[in-house]
């Protein structure tokens, strides 16, 4: 290889970590471009918050919970960095949240999913309504109403956790739970006060845009009695309560946090409206540049750039 006509080691151009990286936020869908030097990517990718469900309806899961620049959703490890193609674009999708279930007893929907390249995260599980009252697998799954302990939706491995489940003793089917969320399981109930709505599950914290922020937290379950079941920290939707009778809170907006479940007031049996789920978000963090030591003539730098090999 040709060094410039310089005397010494022969020095190609090399791939070196960047100094300043660039970072790129999309709270809406379209289309992410590198920059001319970037080579590989780290990656956030939250989708949509499922919906909580009303008349005293589980809470929503949160919306899957992927990266490589941290632990990932459910407890598992960081996923591999993405090798980019300089200058091509890559479409982004950004989930929405799922709506949330209308009187008078009514499932919510779940989220859906955000994409970028070959990275898809999972919506977030609708909260569970009714007989059987089983809340719906996602990203995180959604809690259901408990019916003599019917299980909440399923979570995806390595996006989020299930939702909260509840035995409702003495009394079933009155303990409504929370929404997963992507740092731990939804709220349980065992024993005593079953009208209680649990809380959604914790979300998890990235610092891929610097300061640590935490998404993707779930929706607290639609109760009887108070006080309020809380969303998870990340965005998760607080439930509704009875006396008086509430609906539950949308998760928030680009966090992919699941949406609250709606209240029951005790005694009249009125009902009040799940909420929707948070819409997603996807982050992308350019980490590498190519450097060129020595010096080159300009065919050198011609058939470099030719190749895509060449810094600018």
């Amino acid at each position: 290889m040709s060094n410039g006509g310089i005397i010494g080691p022969v020095q190609n151009p090399v791939i070196s970590v960047a100094s300043s990286p660039g970072t790129t936020s999309f709270t809406s869908s379209g289309t992410y471009t590198s920059g001319p030097q970037a080579k590989i990517v780290d990656y956030l990718v939250i989708a949509g918050g499922g919906g909580g469900s009303s008349s005293r309806g589980g809470g929503g899961g949160a919306g899957g919970f992927r990266t490589s620049a941290g632990p990932s959703g459910g407890g598992a490890s960081a996923e591999s960095q993405l090798i980019i193609s300089s200058g091509t674009g890559y479409p982004i999708t950004i989930g929405a949240g799922g709506a949330g279930g209308p009187v008078p007893t009514v499932f919510g929907i779940s989220g859906n999913p955000s994409i970028f390249s070959t990275i898809t995260s999972t919506g977030g599980g609708a909260g569970g309504a009714g007989y059987p009252g089983i809340g719906s697998p996602g990203g995180s799954g959604g809690g259901n109403e408990i019916w003599f302990g019917s299980p909440a939706g399923a979570g995806t491995a390595g996006q989020g956790f299930p939702g909260g489940v509840g035995v409702g003793w003495p009394t079933p089917g009155f303990a409504p739970s929370g929404g997963g969320g992507a740092g731990n399981a939804g709220g349980e109930r065992i024993c005593g006060a079953p009208s209680i709505g649990t809380n959604g599950g914790a979300g998890l914290a990235s610092s891929i845009s610097g300061s640590p922020v935490t998404y993707a937290g779930g929706g607290g379950g639609g109760g009887i009695s108070t006080p309020t079941p809380s969303g998870g920290t990340g965005g998760g939707g607080a439930g509704g309560r009875g006396s008086p009778v509430t609906a539950g809170t949308a998760g928030t907006a680009n966090t992919g946090g699941g949406g609250g479940g709606g209240g029951q007031e005790p005694g009249s049996g009125t009902n009040a409206a799940g909420a929707a789920g948070g819409s997603g978000i996807v982050i992308i963090k350019e980490l590498t540049k190519t450097v060129a030591p020595g010096v080159w003539s300009l065919s050198e730098q011609y058939n470099y750039k030719k190749a895509g090999q060449w810094t600018s």
